[in-house]
């Protein structure tokens, strides 16, 4: 070896003497990067959140060991030790499908009901429903879809047809069905799968082929019923007007005729009146135009009689007024020649036909 060889080797004595200190150090540090490491991931696991409408079940080694409702934060051992379930505590809706039900009066009728439940924020109740639906939301509907069809049956047999399904909306008690099926579902629910039922409802009701018949057949009865009535009520009021008019169109006219008879009366007492006064003032006057004013009633524009002229009130045309002397008893009096009757504007011109046909020297 040389002295070269010699003087490079010699500083390098340190460095190897160094070497071991370095590895330890390194090692060390390695380990406590990886607990570290192992010291977040432990505290990682054991962090668990629990969210908004969520319960987490706390289970060490299979076993439920707390219940976690409140919404945050919160610790647990980190797996394999403790172990988390989710249970849904939302509120959940689940129809019992068309039902064939008998009421009270012994008709059938198709009822569909829904269900509002969810899970409450109860430890104990919380561990019952994982128990009695192994914490599936669709095992439950289908368990509590079938107990609301028994409940149906119960509760429509404590009801008529006519209290579901009517044309009167004061007899419809749907609001009570619906309060007796929530108290007949409600706490067996709560009390078999730690279920809350929060809301039952009718949500759809439908009559069967028969049951529709009858329906129809009944509400056509009281139809005809209430129209009877209405009739019968129209009939007696429409009597009732029909006869008080009929008595006060009798009172009326009794009353106008009595009026008009006390008219007549008074007209006739001072037409008899007025006649008297004349006849004592002129009889011979008097008597003609009264003959006159029968010829002018008895005959019109029209009229052709044939009658005696001797007879009155037609021999005032020949034989003129009462008193006049026509002809002298033992005396000839000549023929009178046929003069034109003057014209008289008072008489009608059938009155004047018969003047000139009765005058002397005119054919009868």
């Amino acid at each position: 070896m040389s002295t070269h060889d010699i003087a490079l080797s010699e500083p390098s004595l340190p460095s190897e003497v160094a070497g071991p200190g370095k590895r330890r150090a390194a090692r060390a540090l390695r380990m406590a990067l990886g607990l570290a490491i192992l010291g977040a991931a432990a505290g990682a696991s054991s962090q668990v959140m629990v969210a908004a409408g969520q319960a987490l079940v706390v289970t060490r080694f299979g076993d439920p060991l707390r219940v976690l409702t409140q919404p945050g934060l919160a610790w647990k051992l980190p797996a394999p030790i403790d172990a988390t379930i989710p249970v849904d505590l939302r509120l959940r809706t689940t129809s019992s499908g068309m039902q064939d039900v008998g009421t009270r009066d012994g008709l059938r009728v198709l009822v569909q009901a829904f269900l509002a439940w969810r899970v409450p924020a109860d430890p104990a109740r919380i561990r019952q429903f994982m128990r009695a639906a192994g914490n599936d939301p669709d095992e439950a509907a289908r368990q509590l879809r079938s107990f609301v069809g028994s409940a149906l049956q119960i509760t429509a047999s404590n009801f008529d047809l006519a209290d579901l399904v009517n044309t009167d909306p004061k007899r419809v008690q749907l609001a009570a069905f619906e309060q007796q099926l929530l108290q007949n579902v409600a706490q067996q629910v709560l009390e078999i799968y730690g279920v809350e039922v929060q809301q039952v409802g009718v949500e759809r009701l439908s009559l069967p082929a028969e049951t529709l018949a009858a329906t129809v057949a009944r509400m056509r009865a009281e139809r005809e019923t209430v129209a009877a009535e209405r009739t019968a009520e129209g009939l007696r009021a429409a009597a009732a007007i029909r006869s008080d008019a009929m008595r006060d169109a009798r009172i009326t006219v009794a009353k106008a005729r009595a009026d008009a008879a006390e008219i007549e009366a008074q007209s006739r007492q001072k037409a008899a009146g007025i006649y008297a006064a004349s006849y004592q003032r002129d009889p011979q006057l008097y008597i003609l135009l009264r003959s006159l004013d029968t010829v002018g009633a008895v005959v019109g524009p029209r009229t052709r009689l044939i009658l005696r002229t001797d007879a009155a009130p037609f021999d005032v045309l020949v034989k003129g007024p009462p008193g006049a002397d026509v002809s002298q008893a033992g005396t000839a009096t000549p023929a009178p020649q046929p003069v034109a009757p003057p014209a008289s504007p008072g008489l009608p011109p059938a009155v004047m036909g018969l003047l000139d046909s009765h005058r002397p020297g005119v054919d009868r």
